[in-house]
């Protein structure tokens, strides 16, 4: 329980109440003179709390497990024990245990912003010791096709970019940035200049890594895993669901739907798959020295059809096929 001065309602606070059910309540108004601090405090020691951060005093390590839009988190809240949920700044962490881990869980929300910002609201809460991003993308190798899970090696922000002037038939380029890869147009790729936990010194980089021990983890743990291939008896796919370990992810603001892009992301950044929030949590981890990995399954072609896109049909399936990668995953890595 939460509370807040100047009369505004204090924060949502849910409970367990049975299994798969949970059970809210709302403090309400501390408006007026009882608003002041010391009956604030006065109050919380009543209830037997204080108005600091309640997840530090629990004393519980968890496994963030983060999602980009509800969808992708139902897959794996279906199958979690929830035993108490805390809202901040309107984003919901359930807090509990999924395959026998202690868990957070919750929405980054769509892009990288919304992703950044929530993930950094999330390691300054709860004590996280590692981070598994669970949802849908578009598949940029030709090689895949929707319902295959790819868990990238290393992810990059491609819209992280000089959109530059053009003078004479040529691009013209401002000499202060570093620029690895070659452009689509006006748009160059660059590198971000960045820091990090226990760091004196910032760097430059395009590519944040995967943690090698969860990567390790989730290729002994998807040796046996068969994916699900069908939404109904509809809509089928043709060939089995594959699992794909290695190789770069691209994340950016934009959602792509074009072939042009699509082949231009494969063929400059070698990726694999591409989405608008896993390169900006991967930034957001390594900076806190946080072990990251990503799983995620292909809900469409980003483009690459001759049909149109199919997301629409597919995300189920494709969020299902992520979270089933991530429980296994869960299970894999070590207790405590």
């Amino acid at each position: 329980m939460i509370f807040r001065k100047s009369g505004r309602k204090a924060k949502r606070v849910c409970v367990k109440n049975a299994p798969g059910k949970r059970r809210s309540m709302r403090v309400g108004h501390l408006g007026g003179e009882i608003g002041k601090p010391f009956i604030v405090i006065a109050l919380a020691t009543l209830f037997g709390m204080t108005a600091s951060v309640h997840a530090h005093d629990e004393g519980v390590r968890r496994i963030a497990v983060v999602s980009a839009f509800a969808p992708e988190r139902d897959a794996l809240e279906s199958d979690m024990d929830v035993q108490s949920v805390e809202v901040i700044n309107g984003v919901e962490f359930l807090l509990g245990t999924l395959e026998g881990k202690d868990v957070v869980l919750f929405l980054s929300g769509i892009s990288v912003v919304n992703a950044a910002m929530t993930m950094q609201l999330a390691l300054d809460r709860f004590m996280i010791d590692s981070v598994i991003f669970s949802g849908i993308a578009g598949g940029v190798d030709p090689s895949l096709d929707i319902g295959d899970v790819v868990i990238a090696d290393r992810w990059g922000q491609y819209l992280e970019v000089l959109f530059a002037r053009q003078a004479g038939g040529e691009w013209e380029t401002i000499p202060f940035f570093e620029y690895p890869y070659a452009n689509f147009g006006m748009m160059f790729p660059r590198a971000l200049t960045v820091t990090r936990k226990g760091s004196t010194e910032p760097e430059t980089r395009f590519w944040f890594p995967v943690d090698s021990g969860l990567f390790e983890a989730v290729g002994r743990a998807t040796a046996e895993i068969a994916l699900e291939n069908c939404v109904d008896s509809d809509h089928c796919l043709e060939d089995a669901p594959e699992i794909i370990l290695g190789g770069p992810g691209v994340s950016g603001g934009g959602f792509v739907d074009n072939a042009a892009f699509r082949d231009y992301a494969f063929e400059t950044f070698g990726a694999r798959v591409l989405d608008m929030e896993s390169a900006a949590v991967a930034h957001v981890a390594w900076s806190n020295t946080v072990p990251f990995i990503a799983i995620r399954s292909l809900s469409d072609l980003a483009g690459g059809s001759d049909q149109a896109n199919q997301m629409e049909t597919f995300f189920g399936l494709a969020a299902q096929n992520a979270a089933t990668i991530v429980k296994a995953l869960l299970r894999e890595m070590p207790d405590g």
